[in-house]
């Protein structure tokens, strides 16, 4: 038998000390945090959907896009993984052993990861051309302009310190208990970005890039900012505090492993962007926009699950009680499938009327929106693998596994890396894209699967069973209402249908869609027994009695 792993070590060491404080409601923080979650989408939508339509699938887009992302690369490679993955964890232990509730733990760390954040954005800004050149790999078919993006990659890398900072700032809020603020945050970012958008289209023509970069690095800016009061109400008052906690570290060590994973993360992206940019125009931003669509669902319902559930799984992970921390996999599993299932159901069959809909708004656009929506409907249904694999990096997390994490992490790359690099030689141009989806989503079905096998291995007993249940009932439901949905769209389409404009046509099945198939779904997994779905029918019957209430009081 082999020796005991590291991060097992670590969790054995946790000493048992009664919880400082209640749990907080599942239901309630997640409602909160949906709302939260949803008003960001929906923004953040708009916001996807204007820059699409001012841009338009061009190199300057292309350029953009990859330039907007190196920020995220480079604060996630230096600390941000580190940040993400230990920090609810570590300051939930330091509230339940010290005196002071962690406060001075709280301070030191963010003090020391501040600094790290400043050098990540120095470092960001000093190596700026030689990321561009990483990730478009200098070769001369790429859709991506090197000079571009270079240029404004000056503007959008000083966003490494404000992501940084949110993140500390989020894990600080959330790990009291608080979620509505961290939820709600990223709303004024898309406000800001929407904003610069309108600026963009009548400012001259040699201050727009300059409008572009300086106005979205602002946005997030803003998003991380607006967490400052947020923190001072929840009792936390940070003043630099410097000093070397012993826990920090098993901090650094566990981070170590953090940023393994970003690492292999990267080069799955790194394979990513060079095959996109390297096929037609256009291609990368279609990639990436298909996939920021398809994670609206699960931003708006999953994140704000995970995101309650973190320090419930942490609180448990750390008192000992595994029967609890699988518990609420089985629930965070459940939950997911019930909410992001039907989602996924419905983007395969309406993905192309999807991204019409979002993204034609000029008639220039409409061949790339049916591209993206297109990439979107063979993807969908890596949804749910990808929320169950979030699932199981947190409850990893929570356990101080992240060892474990990171080895999952590089299963999905390997399976990812190949596939993708098979598509240039087995796709024409124009779908090169398409293949890069389906490879991104199949990777996380391959690690879905390895994460469920450790964690059982780990935890023991684990409801793998009650949750494919749950997964293939509502997938039964949301096929019913779905297929009755398109069967309605087909026999419209030589009559009504063909008479509207391809957006109006684009809308008009979606709402079959929503109107017809929604409820239809919602019926048949009631009546085959989702039990999950009986929340919302009851929350449903509870407007309607409240409703009749007000109604008989006034009349």
């Amino acid at each position: 038998m082999s020796d005991p792993a590291p991060d097992d070590a670590v969790t054995e060491r946790i000493p048992v000390v009664p919880a400082a404080r209640a749990e907080p409601s599942l239901g309630r923080s997640s409602s909160l945090m949906a709302l939260g979650s949803l008003a960001s989408r929906v923004t953040g939508f708009l916001r996807q959907v204007a820059l699409f339509t001012v841009l338009g699938a061009t190199v300057l887009n292309d350029s953009y896009t990859l330039s907007n992302t190196l920020p995220n690369i480079v604060y996630e490679l230096l600390i941000g993984g580190a940040l993400s993955s230990m920090m609810i964890p570590l300051l939930v232990r330091a509230q339940r052993e010290d005196p002071d509730g962690g406060d001075a733990y709280t301070r030191k760390l963010i003090t020391l990861a501040g600094t790290a954040l400043l050098v990540a954005t120095a470092a960001g800004l000093l190596t700026a051309p030689l990321l561009t050149q990483l990730y478009l790999g200098g070769h001369s078919s790429s859709t991506a302009d090197p000079q571009l993006a270079t240029t404004l990659a000056y503007m959008l890398l000083p966003q490494i310190f404000f992501y940084g900072l949110g993140a500390l700032l989020g894990a600080v809020l959330n790990s009291r208990g608080s979620f509505g603020a961290f939820g709600w945050a990223p709303v004024l970012n898309n406000v800001v970005v929407l904003a610069v958008v309108g600026v963009y289209l009548v400012a001259p023509e040699d201050t727009r890039l300059l409008v572009l970069g300086v106005g979205t690095t602002l946005g997030i800016a803003a998003q991380t900012l607006v967490l400052l009061p947020a923190a001072r109400r929840v009792g936390f008052r940070y003043r630099p505090q410097w000093g070397w906690d012993p826990r920090l570290t098993k901090a650094a060590s566990l981070g170590g492993w953090a940023v393994v994973y970003v690492l292999i993360g990267q080069a799955g992206l790194i394979v990513t962007t060079r095959v996109a940019t390297g096929s037609d125009g256009g291609a990368f931003a279609i990639y990436t926009n298909a996939w920021l669509l398809l994670q609206v669902p699960y931003g708006v319902l999953g994140v704000s699950l995970l995101t309650v559930l973190m320090p419930r799984l942490s609180r448990a992970a750390a008192e000992g009680r595994t029967d609890d921390v699988a518990a609420d996999l089985g629930l965070g599993g459940k939950l997911a499938s019930v909410l992001l299932v039907p989602i996924s159901v419905l983007l395969t069959v309406f993905g192309t009327p999807v991204g019409i809909a979002l993204f034609g708004l000029r008639s220039g656009n409409l061949d790339g929106a049916g591209r993206l929506g297109t990439a979107l409907a063979v993807s969908a249904f890596g949804l749910l693998p990808f929320a169950f694999t979030m699932l199981q990096a947190r409850v990893f997390y929570a356990l101080t596994a992240h060892r474990t994490a990171t080895l999952v992490q590089l299963c999905v790359v390997v399976t990812k890396i190949p596939l993708m690099l098979a598509c240039p030689a087995l796709l024409a141009p124009e779908d090169v894209v398409l293949g890069l989806a389906v490879a991104n989503s199949a990777a996380f079905v391959v690690g879905a699967m390895i994460g469920q096998l450790l964690l059982r291995r780990r935890l023991g007993r684990v409801p793998t069973g009650v949750v494919l249940a749950t997964v293939g009932r509502t997938l039964l439901a949301a096929a019913a209402g779905m297929l009755l949905a398109a069967g309605v769209v087909a026999l419209l389409a030589a009559g009504p249908l063909s008479t509207l404009t391809p957006l109006a046509r684009a809308w008009t099945e979606l709402g079959v869609a929503v109107v017809l198939g929604g409820p239809v779904t919602l019926l048949v997994m009631r009546l085959i027994g989702v039990g999950e779905v009986r929340v919302v029918f009851e929350r449903l019957e509870r407007l309607v009695d409240r409703g009749n209430s007000r109604r008989g009081t006034r009349y």
